[in-house]
C-alpha cells in the first residue's frame, strides 16, 4: 500500500535536504535536473521553429541553390 503525501517546502529546506545526500545521490540529482532543463529548452526551441509555411519541396529547392553556390565557388 502506497500513501501519497504532499508537503510544502521552501527552497532553503530542499537545499538543506540535498546537502544531506551522499555524493553519488547528488550526482544523480544533478543529472536529472540537467536533463529536465535540456528537455524544456529543446521543447521551447522546437516550438519556436515549428511552422506550416515550409514544405519539403521548399527545403529541397533551397538545398539545391546552396549546393549550386558551393559548386560554383569550388570551380
Amino acid at each position: 500500500m502506497k500513501t501519497a503525501l504532499q508537503i510544502d517546502l521552501t527552497f532553503d529546506q530542499v537545499l538543506a535536504l540535498v546537502r544531506q545526500l551522499p555524493k553519488s545521490e547528488k550526482i544523480k540529482l544533478t543529472k536529472e535536473l540537467e536533463k529536465e532543463g535540456i528537455e524544456s529548452k529543446l521543447s521551447g526551441l522546437l516550438k519556436t521553429f515549428r511552422t506550416t509555411d515550409l514544405s519539403l519541396k521548399t527545403i529541397n529547392e533551397e538545398v539545391e541553390i546552396i549546393r549550386q553556390q558551393i559548386y560554383e565557388r569550388q570551380n
